[in-house]
């Protein structure tokens, strides 16, 4: 996959906002952003470089006056937003009427933290797929247009049927715009299908409509939308509007993350492992078996003793790469805590999974990883414990995967002792 591009230009005459500026987008974003005080400058900057995907502007230039510095970018292509120092309704009326992503004014309290925001927010729309839903071409176009500009890939569809199909078919849609008045399925009774698809977690729904009806809004959202937009609506309110809704479920995904995720290496943690795994156990309709390994590194209190706590966490983590390195789409690995970690393995059989769990220890055996003046390796016992899936019981699977991780430890660590159970 070809990377995004992600420097950002900077076009300003004030030497103190543009330093702030820069500061807190390089900062807190880790994006490349490169200051141009003059229309030439950007030029010459524009045509250098490569990967750009922003341009903040201001509009007070030595070479430019208003008109020219908007249309000057609009003109190459680049997403733009204009930052001004005065506030002038009617320029900001005329600015938005042109391909521009935002008006921000910069002398208010809470403009550097507010362009951050939108800095980032831009950025990552580019890995956000929308979906539009209105059985109107011109309609359609318009919310379509607005929210290819705000950076996100945009999906239409003329009904709700083909919208079922699409939200079917791409994981990738997060936002879905959808109209109320369609033939065959209005938009109320898309939203509820849509919901037995997509929790409200993975995707934010807005209702859209012109009709006066009171009573639209609260069934739209009774039926699982996020949110509702009357038409006619303002390019303003329907990027403030969107972005609400999009902030959420990325606030969302994080604290999911914070609740079922190890914090030190990503894995899913030992309450999203348990929850998981007997998910898993309890959907099986197959006979094939099923592996659960209990793998906790060698001697590690040596290492946090030795090396320090640094150096321990250091070895948790490559451990975890390794894991993670060798887990299909269908397995599942975690941290159980501490230096021990456990997988859940469905689909191999006896000499697989024998082979499967080697190629892990000698990976981590293999490890060579620079701490200091030092050179950390270190080794991992595993035990096994496989039983056909459909008879699976997880606690057995975990309780007789730590008796075999025992004898592993007492044979002289740096090796696989294995059971099956039937």
């Amino acid at each position: 996959m070809t990377p995004l591009p992600q420097r950002i230009l900077l076009v300003e005459n004030s030497r103190t906002f543009t330093t702030m500026l820069r500061e807190a987008i390089e900062q807190r974003l880790e994006l490349p952003v490169s200051v141009a005080s003059s229309l030439a400058e950007a030029g010459e900057l524009l045509d250098r470089e490569e990967g750009w995907f922003l341009v903040l502007t201001g509009l007070v230039l030595a070479d430019g006056d208003r008109d020219q510095v908007v249309q000057y970018f609009v003109n190459r292509g680049l997403p733009t937003i204009v930052v001004s120092g005065v506030y002038d309704e009617d320029l900001r009326k005329r600015v938005l009427q042109q391909q521009i992503i935002d008006y921000v004014l910069k002398n208010t309290p809470g403009s550097i933290d507010y362009l951050v925001w939108l800095v980032q927010r831009m950025e990552r729309n580019r890995r956000i797929a929308a979906l539009v839903v209105d059985d109107s071409p011109s309609a359609r176009a318009y919310a379509a247009a607005l929210l290819t500009m705000y950076g996100y890939h945009v999906i239409e569809a003329d009904d709700g049927a083909s919208a079922l199909r699409a939200i079917e078919a791409d994981p990738a849609i997060r936002l879905v715009i959808v109209d109320e008045e369609m033939p065959g399925m209005q938009g109320v009774e898309l939203t509820r299908r849509l919901r037995a698809l997509r929790a409200r977690d993975k995707v934010a729904v807005i209702g859209i409509s012109g009709n006066s009806d009171p009573s639209l809004i609260p069934r739209f959202l009774k039926n699982g939308a996020n949110d509702f937009l009357r038409k006619p609506f303002s390019r303003e309110e329907f990027f403030c509007r969107v972005s609400q809704n999009v902030d959420q479920l990325e606030l969302i995904g994080t604290l999911q993350d914070l609740a079922t995720r190890d914090f030190l290496t990503g894995l899913p943690n030992r309450r999203s492992f348990l929850e998981q795994s007997q998910r898993q156990l309890g959907a099986a309709n197959n006979g094939g078996m099923v592996a659960v390994a209990m793998v906790d590194i060698d001697h590690f209190k040596h290492i946090n003793d030795s090396l320090g706590h640094e150096a321990g966490d250091q070895a948790i983590r490559a451990v975890a790469s390794v894991l993670q390195a060798n887990t299909r789409a269908h397995d599942i690995s975690s941290r159980f805590g501490g230096e021990e970690f456990c997988l859940m393995v469905s689909g191999l059989d006896a000499a697989a999974s024998a082979a499967h769990f080697e190629q892990m220890r000698q990976a981590v055996a293999s490890l060579r990883l620079p701490f200091g003046d030092n050179i950390l390796s270190m080794t991992v016992s595993i035990g096994v414990c496989r039983m056909p899936l459909r008879s699976g019981n997880l606690h057995q699977l975990i309780t007789e995967a730590d008796r075999q991780l025992y004898l592993a430890k007492a044979g002289g660590r740096n090796r696989i002792c294995s059971s099956d159970t039937h």
